[in-house]
């Protein structure tokens, strides 16, 4: 078992669609920030892409940070968080000395092998989830999921078992963070998905194919996709649209563009 903390709470209603909608063309749905607003029984959600990775998600419980790198200036125009959440080791998703600089007093989030390398200050307010782990935070569940490469050249950047997907039901939504991950069963297996983000970039994760026959497959009401440097968000955007699955792909400014 799991440390349990207190962290969020939220319940809510998501409609699916069948869209490609570039992020700064949707100006009815951005909330002050410019953060894509998802309804909710007690407020709204606001997601707000900082850059590859790392986004903001604004609760009407509390603010949750994910993969916080690139230095704190980077948010300093988001409210302080609440919670942060850390999927895995590697540079592009934990950076000490960001997180140093923006935690404050909030509680972490992290896998096993981030806990391991956590300053002490920081440690003593993390919470280490293993694959498989659930607890929950300000009344927000949260699930520790698979997230681990299939092909064998891949293998040695994020073998099984070791690193860390999260589904978190925030307000009757649930949102699943993939984390760096290839098409893997338990993925395909997710049902009830309403906000997904799911990586695709070359060796490290998988491919545009990949991940719309993954996402086509579990059907998520919307899909973020993010982690992608140096691939094409629209080719994977074009694949998931030829499938039945009726996602709406949003498309933020994860690399300073729309797209």
């Amino acid at each position: 078992m799991i440390n349990r903390r207190t962290l969020l709470s939220s319940a809510a209603a998501l409609g699916g669609a069948t869209l490609i909608r570039p992020y700064a063309a949707m100006a009815e749905s951005h909330g002050a920030m410019g953060g894509d607003m998802f309804k909710t029984a007690n407020g709204e959600i606001a997601i707000h892409p900082v850059s590859h990775a790392s986004f903001v998600m604004e609760t009407p419980g509390g603010v949750i940070y994910n993969d916080p790198v690139g230095g704190a200036n980077l948010y300093d125009d988001f409210p302080a968080p609440d919670l942060i959440i850390i999927t895995h080791h590697h540079g592009d998703h934990f950076d000490p000395d960001t997180l140093t600089a923006v935690a404050g007093d909030a509680p972490l989030i992290v896998n096993p092998e981030v806990f391991e390398k956590l300053p002490e200050a920081l440690k003593a307010k993390a919470t280490s989830m293993s694959n498989g782990d659930t607890g929950e935070a300000l009344g927000m569940t949260v699930e520790a999921i698979p997230a681990y490469n299939t092909t064998e050249d891949r293998l040695q950047y994020h073998p099984e078992a070791r690193d860390n997907g999260y589904i978190l039901g925030v307000d009757g939504l649930r949102v699943y963070i993939a984390g760096d991950t290839e098409d893997i069963p338990e993925m395909r297996a997710l049902t009830d998905i309403d906000i997904a983000f799911v990586p695709f970039n070359l060796p490290y994760t998988m491919d545009e194919e990949q991940a719309a026959s993954a996402v086509a497959e579990f059907a998520p009401k919307v899909v973020y996709p993010y982690h992608y440097r140096d691939s094409d968000p629209e080719l994977f955007a074009q694949m998931l649209s030829e499938t039945d699955a009726g996602t709406e792909v949003r498309m933020g400014p994860w690399y300073g563009s729309t797209t």
